[in-house]
């Protein structure tokens, strides 16, 4: 029932030989197509590595900074020369027990452990980690995947230290090809967190979801800035196939390093129908880690799987037990801000915003904030929701700027919201003045005026220019007295074009029936 589809080389077998390369050097993946795909399920766990926002790094006083030169922000402990000494960053702790309490975790007693293994980029040869005594446990997180609720669950959120990087120098930037590497230790030591999930996952898309609503939820809490092209966000992902009813785990296979929720996806899809295509056929699958190439979309062996013994775990002898205070357990708990759940909910039923602006919304700290404080100056709920996840969104998507890096402010979004409401500037100049401000960060008022966008509402002006469409435009306005309600637009945007877009549209359109209406 299953059948190869692609240019690509194959060897007959379950097992994607590679990528194919035509001659004109374009990579062709291997692709499978399904015709039964009803008989299987997926079970996916999925692995978060969260790089937290803290001034200085998880053992040491050196500063936690992305983008600083090469082994500028390194010190005997970091890089693990001998007599030196960790010391436990209070603000990571603090961190990690606000990600426990929001992903509804119990905080436990939890004991540091070494876990050992051999790497250039590990400048102690083991890293500073948690094993079998984590400090949150038993969580969960709900999401909602085409309208229907589902609680994953959160087996652990453990605490460790990031290793340093890698960066291998060649063509393609693989260590098979490179020609040489360079190591940077500047991110060895950053406070880093791992959110376990349970394998409660069932398919990509939730996979998907699930990984957007942690992100969202880490963003809130203001714990991580969660770029994952920057890697403050990382992801890990075990999936297995399994005959849909069953209850026994199929062989795992673990998908490395993955940066992008859209990546996240696509080899997860990838590795469905690889596993099923191997199922279907007999073939055995092997427990292994794979990595996912961008390029051709597709998953490639790297190693076998590590087990827990492998890392020869045991406790960090120069840390002592981390032992939870509960009453600053419960003075952290109190201070969580609003969640991304509770703050769709309070946007579909208290604001009547649609589903889906609440969940752009929702799932973006600083569009959250920015819709909020715009509500807050007056704006009409639902139209500054429009002009935020739309037209705004596209903007600084097109010139490769964040939210939180540009110029504009929830001033700008209530006062644009304003004049639109009130008649003063059209939808289209409202786009103009958006786009201004977004570049000059300028009030809205002084680029409406600068740039000539109030409507005219003179009505001497505008029957001037709807006398001269109805004069150019016969075609059109027979159609309109004829009945073809519809023509009139055609009639209407040749005055908005005489106009410049200054005309107001609503005046303009009666005027023009009060014009052809009965003539």
């Amino acid at each position: 029932n299953w059948t190869a589809v692609s240019e690509a080389p194959h060897d007959g077998s379950n097992e994607p030989t590679g990528p194919g390369v035509r001659p004109s050097g374009e990579v062709v993946p291997v692709r499978y197509a399904s015709r039964d795909m009803a008989e299987y399920e997926s079970v996916i766990g999925l692995e978060c590595h969260v790089e937290l926002s803290t001034e200085t790094k998880m053992f040491c006083g050196c500063r936690n900074e992305f983008g600083a030169p090469p082994n500028s922000n390194v010190c005997p402990v970091c890089l693990g020369l001998p007599g030196s000494l960790p010391v436990p960053n209070e603000r990571a702790i603090e961190f990690i027990v606000r990600i426990g309490l929001a992903l509804g975790c119990r905080i436990e007693p939890s004991v540091f452990h070494r876990k050992n293994y051999f790497y250039p980029d590990m400048p102690k040869n083991f890293q500073i980690s948690q094993y079998d005594l984590p400090v949150c446990v038993d969580g969960h997180l709900e999401i909602d995947v085409d309208g229907e609720k589902r609680r994953i669950g959160i087996t652990r959120v453990h605490m460790e230290e990031d290793t340093g990087k890698t960066t291998h120098v060649g063509q393609t930037g693989r260590i098979g090809q490179a020609d040489y590497a360079l190591v940077d230790y500047n991110r060895a030591g950053v406070p880093l967190v791992e959110v376990v999930s349970e394998p409660d996952l069932r398919s990509a898309e939730e996979a998907r979801v699930y990984l957007s609503e942690l992100r969202a939820t880490l963003e809130v809490l203001g714990v991580s800035d969660v770029r994952m092209e920057e890697g403050s966000l990382r992801c890990d992902a075990n999936i297995s196939i399994r005959s849909r009813g069953s209850d026994a785990l199929g062989t795992k296979v673990e998908v490395k390093n993955l940066n992008s929720i859209r990546s996240l996806e696509r080899a997860l899809r990838f590795e469905e129908e690889r596993q099923r295509v191997a199922l279907q056929a007999g073939t055995a699958l092997v427990q292994e880690t794979r990595h996912f190439d961008e390029e051709s979309a597709s998953t490639h062996t790297l190693r076998s799987k590590e087990e827990a013994f492998d890392y020869r775990y045991f406790p960090e002898p120069d840390l002592p037990p981390l032992v939870p205070d509960p009453a600053t357990v419960e003075e952290i708990g109190g201070s969580l801000p609003e969640l991304p759940a509770a703050r769709r909910q309070r946007y579909t039923s208290s604001l009547g915003l649609k589903p889906e602006p609440a969940r752009i919304l929702s799932t973006s700290g600083p569009s959250a904030m920015l819709f909020d404080e715009a509500v807050a100056l007056g704006a009409d709920a639902v139209t500054a929701a429009n002009w935020i996840t739309q037209d705004l969104a596209g903007l600084l998507n097109k010139a490769g700027i964040e939210l939180a890096d540009s110029r504009v402010s929830a001033r700008h979004v209530a006062d644009l919201a304003r004049l639109v409401g009130e008649g003063t500037v059209s939808a289209t100049g409202a786009k103009q003045v958006l786009e201004d401000v977004v570049g000059s960060g300028d009030d809205v008022e002084a680029v409406v005026s600068r740039r000539g966008l109030t409507q005219v509402t003179d009505t001497s002006a505008l029957e001037a220019w709807v006398d001269e469409a109805i004069a150019q435009n016969p075609g059109p306005v027979e159609q309109f007295r004829r009945g073809k309600e519809g023509a009139l637009n055609a009639v209407l945007g040749q005055v908005m074009k005489k106009s410049g877009g200054s005309a107001n549209p609503r005046a303009v359109r009666e005027l023009l029936l009060e014009r052809l209406s009965g003539s």
